[in-house]
């Protein structure tokens, strides 16, 4: 069965979004939308709603593998998601987002893994969780063709360090460093910025001195886009950090759909579907007592 072009969950007609889409939106003061997502057939509904920007974060190591953190995502996973996703919303701009390992140890690997988020992974920029140090290894990716988003701030890949998740830039001089580390990182050449978990003077101080598009999730309401964890939005985490809660509560509704189908299973009324056989062949079946 065919379905129509315009029916809820599937890609929209409008025109493809690009980053130069997103540089003219914060150029302009009109801020854009992001959110993570992991499979084509969520990212054909969110592309219908209108969103801006898709992120295939590592966040999957949680909220679809199972994990306990981010930490565990596993980079060939995190390329055939980041695919799938693009397929179902082709004219959202989508975000891979490098896991752990897959960039730190050796410049030449994460060079390879960054384009294979590009070709198999058909995303149209790569986020890395970075600090100032990592400048030269972004001038490389510019340099290969591999558009990079740039995170700063607090970094969910580097708990290990502080014992837990934690904000950054709480002093002046965290402050600065956080700051300090994003215009670094554009100067390498990165095309885009994220900023996580840090306090509205940070992020200010950040538009004052950069000039590419910044997306903030906990990082107060000034920048060009903002970026929540699906799940948490909808109410499907039974735990969401204070900046993101929940608008809907589709977990909830899950569960009560999937109470009801197994209410109408032990009913035996799961379905008044019924395959019927052609005309003359019921009779010619042998019954187990002619045998």
């Amino acid at each position: 069965m065919s379905i129509p072009h315009d029916a809820p969950g599937v890609p929209s007609s409008r025109p493809a979004l690009t980053l130069k889409t997103l540089r003219r939106m914060a150029s302009s003061g009109e801020p854009f939308a992001c959110l993570t997502c992991y499979d084509a057939t969520t990212a054909r509904w969110l592309e219908a709603a209108g969103i801006h920007v898709l992120l295939v974060g590592d966040t999957a190591a949680e909220v679809v593998l199972g994990f306990p953190s981010t930490v565990h995502m596993p980079l060939d996973v995190a390329i055939a998601l980041t695919a799938g996703v693009k397929r179902g919303a082709p004219n959202s701009v989508v975000m891979g987002d490098m896991p752990f390992m897959s960039y730190q140890a050796d410049d030449a690997e994460a060079l390879r893994n960054a384009g294979r988020f590009v070709t198999e992974g058909l995303a149209d920029v790569v986020k890395l969780e970075a600090d100032a140090s990592f400048a030269p290894l972004v001038e490389k990716m510019a340099r290969a063709g591999v558009p990079v988003c740039a995170h700063v701030g607090s970094k969910p890949q580097s708990v290990g360090l502080t014992g837990g998740y934690a904000s950054a830039g709480r002093t002046a001089d965290a402050a600065e460093r956080v700051i300090e580390d994003a215009v670094t990182l554009e100067r390498a050449g990165a095309v885009m910025l994220l900023v996580e978990a840090v306090p509205e003077e940070v992020t200010r101080g950040i538009l004052e001195r950069t000039s590419v598009p910044l997306i903030g999730i906990g990082a107060g309401p000034a920048p060009h886009g903002q970026i929540l964890v699906l799940q948490d939005l909808i109410g499907m985490t039974h735990w969401q950090p204070g900046f993101a809660q929940p608008i809907a509560q589709i977990g909830p509704e899950i569960q009560r759909a999937v109470e009801g189908w197994i209410e109408r299973v032990k009913d035996r009324t799961s379905t008044d579907h019924r395959y019927l056989m052609k005309r003359g062949e019921s009779a010619k079946l042998k019954s187990p007592a002619s045998e």
